[in-house]
């Protein structure tokens, strides 16, 4: 991390000797929570809970970011060495979790890697990489063998909304470059004999409010790059504006309205996806982690 490249943005900022990256991280790994989480898809949380550990900072600027208390800003949560992380992993395995779910890591992702290569020998529960799709190969291509579980997002299909949005307009040709990595890597999504995931690719997709036709986009282009039936897909409904009510885009100070979220769920299912979908109760800020809170 001396000219970090490992995030798309390659701002070749020298974070080891305390700079942050646009990330707004230095080099020192820095988690906000860690502990179960019950809110992902079933064959993650199942009744036991995630074992998420969220990270802090983010390499992308979305204007509706739920997570934005620990994505931007720097000094968020507390600085942790790999043997230190390898160690928190071992705790919530311990604690019943059915699996290690790793928030948002890119960023962190040669202290991850360390702290998995220490400890991975000992889990013996799946391994969850969660992130925003916006992941370089060259990065991703390290964690094979260590990661079990890809939990991406595949947000947008055109360089307009993606810059609009999330201020990546070459987020469409880098997240789908990652999501062929991350099958290549995983292969045909697996259940385990309790009906939990143990391997493959979920695809989150979040549908937006006036966001039907880039969903539909966005689902078409997903549907060209991977196999439909060996991967899972998780279309979320659960846009809450209260988190971009400082956005200059006003569409994203309302509700996502259920012909919206149905349009594309029926095109989805014409496609021929599998997977999961979201009820209209889930579009509330309750779903959100306290992050004042470490467990």
């Amino acid at each position: 991390m001396s000219l970090c490249t490992l995030c798309p943005r390659l701002c070749r900022t020298d974070r080891e000797k305390g700079e942050v990256g646009y990330c707004g991280q230095t080099a020192e790994i820095r988690i906000c929570r860690a502990a179960p989480h019950f809110f992902e898809e079933p064959p993650i949380s199942g009744e036991r809970g995630s074992g998420t550990v969220f990270f802090a900072g983010c390499s992308l600027r979305c204007e509706y970011c739920q997570n934005k208390a620990i994505s931007r800003g720097a000094e968020l949560g507390r600085a942790v060495s790999p043997a230190e992380l390898a160690d928190v992993f071992l705790e919530l395995e311990q604690s019943g979790v059915h699996n290690i779910n790793l928030v948002t890591p890119t960023h962190f992702a040669n202290g991850v890697r360390e702290a998995l290569e220490l400890c991975r020998h000992k889990l013996r529960i799946p391994v969850v990489y969660n992130t925003s799709g916006y992941e370089r190969v060259e990065t991703l291509r390290g964690f094979e063998g260590l990661v079990d579980v890809y939990l991406p997002d595949f947000k947008y299909a055109t360089k307009e909304i993606a810059a609009k949005y999330s201020h990546a307009p070459d987020y469409p040709e880098v997240a789908s470059e990652a999501l062929v990595e991350m099958f290549r890597q995983t292969g045909k999504y697996r259940y385990g004999g309790d009906g939990m995931l143990v391997g493959g690719v979920v695809v989150r997709h979040l549908v937006l409010p006036a966001g039907r036709k880039e969903s539909i986009l966005t689902l078409d282009t997903l549907a060209r790059l991977l196999p439909i039936k060996g991967i899972l897909l998780s279309l979320m409904s659960q846009y809450t504006p209260e988190f971009a009510l400082d956005s200059k885009f006003s569409e994203l100070h309302r509700r996502l309205t259920s012909f919206e979220y149905n349009s594309v769920l029926s095109h989805a299912l014409e496609l021929g996806f599998e997977g999961f979908m979201q009820s209209r109760a889930s579009a509330s800020g309750s779903y959100t982690p306290d992050f004042t809170q470490e467990k």
